[in-house]
């Protein structure tokens, strides 16, 4: 592995003209240049490294990312075993190969190949150094040593090794986001074990939904939690949850709330007998050999268990940590999630580099709105995790984090979670600094990782995610499977990932795992989002393709209607679906929720309509527009499209939306008093000229 210098991590607006050196006066247009990184930022980057490792290695020029991509996703064998090297990658067993089946599905990685993803967080092991900074509600800033999480790391796997937990038995836990859950992970994988967690304000059906697929040996629980000031008991879903799983063998108590629970207790677990660390060895275990299990969001049946493996996960985080995050050891990343959510497994990862990851468990707006600012400011985070909602919920508002905190650690903000307009791109650079890299990303809980996203070496435009990722032969295609430039398509990946799914959890036959993913185009993976990429190599993630809005012919995406509908200043958020009529009718109701104080007036509803046939085309104006008090939002922020549009076909709400996966399950009431009251949607469409 090549050194690295850190250098001058800095950047500059572009100079040259006021429309450069100035954050462009709002609307902020799509595609508006808002910042380029400096010399000194792309010297000192990885990504930068790994491009003259590369060159050395495969003898070739990559005089700009474009080329460097080009390469990363043609020749597939030199650029893993590039990545392989550039992290010194362990195995106690050569492989055979880099991609030995090139198929998809069925691709096999580094046969032969023996390793542990536990191995390579342990080894940053160091004293004097913090493995992560946590806070909660009733916590302040807090610092768990690496000499310490270490320690209880080696505790707990000794423990369960004890109890007979080896390769393939599976640990679960029902935990919110606390260090016990990150050392109760790594102890899992140094085993060989699988892990799998939910968060403790799943009720008992969407827990067992979940973990109960898994049949697990060791339940991880906590006694409950605290959110907006409140303590929740969960002794009593905990309860149910070990009933419901027959096959545990032992579970262990953590106490968050500290209250009194009969079992095995987390302090007797990480203060019980240990291996010395020079004596600890990690199961090696093969390249695909089952890391984890996430699940998917469960808004239309069970929940998909989706298997990830060791060595796929282990090269697709270094390499987009280190050059799509730009994370370095000694960084300190802050991106609010729980347990369940991809972004904890994201914030776990980030122990692979020596990166401090920052937890937070509580309520993001607790005790104020700007809560999650202040924890930035206290852990000084180098890396600042935001979804859109909160940044809408900071417009709101009117919070100017750069107003009331230090936020000088700060170089990069990392938006996630769902489509990014313009205006919010905009936001970070007026609200928070200008001296900001905003990396935007999308990727999914399928690859665990991002499929486009950040690159610090390249300008970062208003609504635009910078490039495809190294290594992902990402592409917009027609419907009959051709790449399109400047509209848009459907997001393929053409070429294998390393961590792309293993399988699916009791999918005997991968039948399951083929219809989710390449059914549409065989042997191609459908991603299910609406994507554009324009001549430039900028990327769109329009909205989720499964929820696509059809009108005469023409695809629109979610995403186009909420950014001219979100920007009135009536409406606080928004839901559009279309609904496909028989005799080839169709019908588009938009759903909003407004502003405290306004009203849904017919100038209101006027001013919507002309501002989306203005900014697009008449296609994408809604027939009716409907006030309700809240939008159904999925435990990650995305908005629920797809059950939405079942039940106002005619859908039972319980049988296409599980309350669990829900951010508040009572959002649904007025979209299903609505469904119920309008029978024929025919009588209120309006014509499209």
């Amino acid at each position: 592995m090549l050194p690295i210098t850190r250098g001058l991590r800095h950047c500059q607006l572009m100079p040259v003209s006021a429309a450069q050196t100035e954050v462009p006066p709002a609307p902020v247009r799509e595609g508006d240049l808002l910042w380029t990184p400096s010399p000194e930022r792309v010297a000192s980057t990885r990504l930068t490294a790994f491009t003259r490792f590369a060159e050395e290695r495969s003898g070739r020029r990559f005089p700009d990312y474009a080329a460097l991509w080009e390469w990363s996703t043609t020749d597939l064998d030199g650029f893993w075993q590039a990545v392989w090297d550039f992290f010194d990658v362990r195995s106690s067993a050569p492989h055979t190969a880099v991609l030995a089946e090139r198929t998809m599905p069925g691709a096999r990685w580094f046969p032969g190949a023996r390793l542990n993803f536990a191995e390579h967080v342990l080894r940053n092991e160091r004293p004097d150094a913090p493995a992560l900074l946590y806070a909660g509600e009733r916590t302040d800033l807090q610092e768990l040593g690496w000499d310490e999480f270490a320690r209880q790391v080696r505790a707990v796997a000794t423990h369960l090794r004890e109890r007979g937990i080896g390769p393939g038995d599976r640990v679960v836990a029902f935990l919110p986001n606390v260090p016990e859950a990150m050392v109760a992970m790594v102890a899992t994988a140094s085993l060989g074990a699988v892990w799998a967690a939910v968060s403790p304000d799943f009720g008992p059906r969407g827990a067992l939904d979940r973990l109960g697929q898994l049949e697990p040996q060791v339940l991880f629980a906590c006694d409950g939690y605290r959110y907006g000031g409140k303590e929740f008991d969960r002794r009593g879903e905990v309860a149910e949850l070990v009933a419901g799983l027959p096959s545990l063998r032992e579970v262990v108590h953590v106490p968050v709330l500290g209250l009194d629970v009969d079992g095995v207790a987390w302090a007797d677990v990480v203060s019980g007998p240990t291996v010395p660390a020079e004596d600890f060895v990690c199961e090696q275990v093969p390249f695909d050999h089952p890391l984890w299990v996430l699940f998917s969001s469960g808004t239309t049946g069970l929940p998909k268990a989706i298997v990830h493996g060791h060595g796929g996960i282990l090269l697709e985080q270094l390499k987009g940590l280190s050059f799509h995050q730009g994370l370095q050891q000694g960084d300190r990343a802050f991106f609010y999630t729980t347990t369940g959510w991809m972004m904890w497994n994201f914030l776990v990862s980030m122990l692979l580099l020596g990166v401090t990851p920052v937890l937070y468990d509580g309520n993001p707006s607790h005790p104020d709105v700007d809560a999650l600012w202040r924890i930035a400011q206290d852990s000084r985070a180098t890396l600042f995790g935001a979804s859109p909602t909160f940044v809408e919920l900071m417009q709101k508002a009117g919070v100017v984090p750069r107003e009331r905190f230090d936020l000088g650690a700060i170089e990069t903000i990392m938006p996630a979670g769902s489509p990014v307009s313009p205006a919010i791109t905009a936001w970070f650079y007026e609200n928070v600094k200008r001296d900001l890299w905003v990396a935007t990303g999308s990727g999914g809980t399928d690859i665990c990782t991002g499929l486009v996203g950040g690159v610090p070496t390249l300008p970062v435009r208003a609504g635009e995610i910078q490039a495809r990722s190294l290594g992902v032969a990402a592409a917009s295609w027609d419907d009959t499977g051709h790449p399109v430039v400047g509209q848009v398509g459907e997001l393929v990946i053409t070429a294998p990932m390393p961590s792309m799914p293993v399988c699916f959890w009791g999918d005997e036959d991968g039948a399951r795992y083929r219809a989710s993913y390449f059914e549409t185009f065989p042997g191609v993976w459908r991603h299910g989002d609406f994507f554009e990429l324009d001549e430039r190599g900028g990327c769109f993630v329009r909205g989720r393709s499964d929820a696509v809005l059809n009108r005469q012919g023409v695809r629109i995406g979610t995403a186009e209607i909420y950014r001219v509908v979100e920007d009135d200043p009536a409406v606080r958020t928004s839901l559009v679906v279309n609904l496909d009529l028989p005799g080839g009718g169709f019908f588009m109701p938009l759903f909003v929720v407004l502003q405290p104080g306004a009203e849904l007036d017919d100038a209101t509803v006027a001013r919507l309509r002309r501002a989306l046939r203005e900014e697009y085309t008449p296609r994408h104006v809604p027939d009716r527009i409907i006030a309700v008090g809240a939008i159904p939002l999925t435990r990650s922020g995305k908005k629920m499209e797809i059950p939405v549009r079942r039940v106002l076909l005619g859908a039972d709400p319980a049988q296409v939306a599980d309350p669990n996966a829900m951010a508040d399950p009572a959002s649904f009431a007025d979209i299903v008093t609505y469904a119920r009251t309008q029978t024929d949607y025919s009588l209120s469409r309006q014509e499209i000229p």
